[in-house]
């Protein structure tokens, strides 16, 4: 039994993974962010403000649809979507970054700074920092850049300061070096709001926190909509914040199958995947440990994914925790079938889906048609897929 309030212990590992492998300097910056959170997440007043915005502004609870249409297409299992698309901004990201802009303005922070791969946490903080007023700096890849166009438009009329990186591969891993590089110049101004699970203590304890609206929601919807839990819960995994939001409110039920689904891009047996769970190994990145696809020397690996949200090279340390205890089974879907899941589920049910999502519906639809009927699919369709719509249409030639 999984007991998550055991997760992290007080020195943020989740299992071996996790921690602050950071210089003695940060490790205090970083404590003094632990506190803060600590301080303000028990009062009532941090409380029912982030409360009121999820209601009112974010327009939570977000609803649960079951698929119907889709269910009949694949054939065997029930299939019911988690509508995070539906949020203000277009995605869960607005979860945790609310409560990140609440934190830095409590904190008495001049600016709030942050990376983004497919624009989703970049236009959610913006929005956050926009509603606090507070200054938001945003650090994402040039290829992200092109290739979301729309949300790189949606960041700069919020007010965010957007920094393009052309290092590297130009994409997510190079935009979190390039953010935490300007982070390092003033930390006592600034806070950092990671975009996802990861990062040192106490970023992935903080992020599923807040994240963690979205499966209380799911585990009472879908028990009032199917009559009972779901059988399979699935989500993409990336750095896993959506993910882990989701799975939290169903760790303790043996009999519900948990099942992260990560890229494998152009393939398993290629270069070009982000496939950290499938392929990688641990060790450290970005101040923290988990599993990461990395070289010889323990350097990150250039990853691809056609989701840009999905291309880092490490992962949550809570989900490497769950999947060395059985707890969580990780598995992955490539672009044909990100594309194709993304395609179907537009044109059977009229709801166009972020590429990142795509991959969970991709697995779901794969694995319903394995079972019976009388079994249930929950799928986090963690965002919306405006921002990937002309990119798909272009690369699909419609």
């Amino acid at each position: 039994m999984v007991q998550l309030g055991e997760m992290p212990d007080k020195d943020g590992y989740f299992g071996e993974y996790g921690g602050q492998i950071l210089p003695p300097e940060l490790v205090e910056i970083m404590n003094g962010i632990n506190d803060a959170y600590d301080e303000v997440r028990q009062t009532e007043a941090f409380k029912t403000e982030l409360a009121d915005l999820f209601a009112h502004y974010v327009g939570r609870p977000s609803p649960i649809f079951f698929a119907k249409r889709l269910t009949e297409k694949v054939g065997g299992a029930q299939i019911y979507l988690k509508r995070e698309d539906l949020n203000h901004t277009g995605a869960h990201k607005i979860n945790h970054c609310l409560g990140e802009a609440l934190l830095a303005k409590h904190m008495g922070k001049k600016k709030v700074l942050a990376e983004t791969g497919a624009g989703q946490h970049g236009v959610a903080l913006a929005t956050a920092c926009a509603l606090v007023d507070i200054e938001c700096e945003i650090h994402m890849g040039q290829v992200d850049i092109e290739k979301e166009a729309p949300n790189v438009t949606k960041m700069k009329i919020l007010g965010c300061n957007l920094v393009p990186v052309t290092r590297g591969t130009a994409t997510l891993k190079d935009a979190v070096d390039s953010a935490f590089e300007e982070y390092l110049k003033d930390p006592v101004n600034t806070l950092y709001a990671i975009g996802s699970v990861v990062g040192p203590h106490p970023f992935p304890r903080m992020v599923r926190d807040f994240q963690s609206v979205v499966g209380k929601e799911a585990r009472e919807q879908i028990q009032q909509m199917a009559g009972k839990l779901p059988d399979v819960v699935t989500a993409c995994v990336g750095g896993g914040s959506n993910a882990i939001g989701m799975f939290t409110a169903f760790l303790d039920d043996e009999d519900v199958e948990i099942v992260g689904v990560e890229p494998a891009g152009k393939g398993l047996d290629t270069p070009d995947n982000a496939a950290t769970m499938t392929l990688g190994s641990k060790g450290a990145i970005h101040g923290f440990k988990c599993y990461n696809l990395q070289d010889d020397d323990g350097e990150p690996l250039p990853v691809y994914s056609i989701a840009s949200g999905l291309d880092y090279p490490g992962v949550g340390p809570q989900h490497c925790y769950l999947k060395d205890m059985g707890r969580v089974r990780y598995e992955s879907a490539d672009d044909k079938e990100c594309l194709d899941a993304f395609m179907t589920l537009s044109r059977v049910e009229g709801i166009i889906p972020a590429l990142e999502s795509a991959h969970a519906v991709a697995f779901a639809m794969k694995e319903a048609a394995n079972m019976s009927s009388d079994k249930v699919i929950l799928v986090n369709l963690s965002g919306r897929g405006d921002k990937d719509a002309d990119f798909v249409a272009n690369k699909l030639g419609l």
